[in-house]
């Protein structure tokens, strides 16, 4: 049995990595390794200025207030555009002298890897000078309370958040030394666009712009946030969507001996005594799920684009 990169790595992803252990062409490889929506948002007509020229104020303002609408950031909490999350995440450390910081594991393991890298020390003490809630968490998809998301530094990261808006803890974006941070790369489908907003503490959001400099997000992202945002009808759509989906690839899994322990709409945990097999059966199919080297019985699968269905459903039914 090959030796699983998943095993070692630190995200979803990776498809080369599987494709080079596999065999297979790239685009004959299905990927269910990350909780991307594999229907996207429609990139539309973008206009010709967006990639010949700087992003102007007014590009940048009309997302924000896309956002501060559609998110529901509250009177009094600053918003900016940002290229993705993860130089966020990398950032955000360095707003605040070194101390330790309580991050509940498992967990999106860039932020606990950020902090580190800014001399913080990460710890389980409710005392901890910061902390940080994935809302919902990944892969688990656990939500958190307001009482658990307080500190004098607090980070809430909110990227699979938009398949159930409702639950956001947007509102403590009031609270002093508070950041959400939002993404597109999820539930939008858009990871490429590097695209997100990070709303909160005025002070800390102006640190972090200073940070990032000028013109930190380009035409074309600021443009197709702004549309997204303003769609009054595909993001209900994409939730029912996705909802459905998320039960039929319950009922498939379940099929072979799997018991679901966690996730969301857009991904799902389950547990099997012989998860690694099941992983490598379907990696041979030139499916690529997602392993754990936290737990040899817990495989993470994001959901199949619509033509993918029949093809993903045989490859799980023939693992026996």
């Amino acid at each position: 049995m090959p030796t699983d990169p998943a095993a070692t790595r630190d995200h979803g992803g990776r498809l080369d990595a599987a494709v080079a252990l596999y065999g297979g062409d790239r685009a004959g490889w299905i990927d269910l390794s990350t909780g991307i929506n594999p229907v996207p948002y429609p990139l539309g007509d973008i206009p010709p200025g967006a990639w010949t020229d700087l992003p102007d104020q007014a590009a940048a303002q009309a997302f924000v207030t896309a956002a501060r609408r559609f998110w529901r950031c509250p009177e009094g909490a600053a918003l900016i555009a940002v290229p993705g999350l993860s130089s966020v995440i990398a950032q955000i450390p360095y707003l605040s002298r070194p101390g330790s910081v309580r991050i509940t594991q498992p967990t999106y393991n860039e932020h606990a890897a950020s902090f580190e890298a800014a001399g913080w020390q990460v710890v389980t003490d409710d005392a901890a000078k910061a902390r940080v809630v994935v809302h919902p968490n990944n892969p688990d998809g656990r939500w958190f309370t307001e009482t658990e998301a307080d500190a004098p530094l607090c980070v809430i990261d909110e990227s699979f958040c938009d398949i159930a808006p409702d639950r956001s803890l947007v509102h403590l974006a009031t609270r002093p030394g508070t950041l959400v941070l939002k993404s597109f790369g999820k539930f939008w489908g858009l990871a490429g666009l590097r695209l997100g907003a990070v709303m909160g503490d005025p002070e800390l959001v102006a640190k972090l712009a200073a940070r990032l400099g000028p013109w930190p997000v380009s035409g074309p992202a600021l443009d197709i946030g702004r549309r997204a945002l303003t769609d009054l009808f595909w993001p209900e759509d994409t939730t029912a969507r996705l909802t459905a989906d998320a039960l039929r690839l319950d009922t498939a899994m379940q099929s072979v001996g799997a018991t679901l322990t966690g996730g969301t709409p857009l991904f799902r945990l389950y547990d099997h005594p012989e998860a690694e097999d099941l992983h490598h059966h379907l990696a041979a199919e030139h499916i690529w799920t997602r392993t754990f080297p936290w737990s040899a019985t817990v495989l993470r699968l994001g959901l199949p684009a619509p033509d993918d269905w029949p093809r993903v459903e045989a490859a799980i039914a023939g693992f026996a």
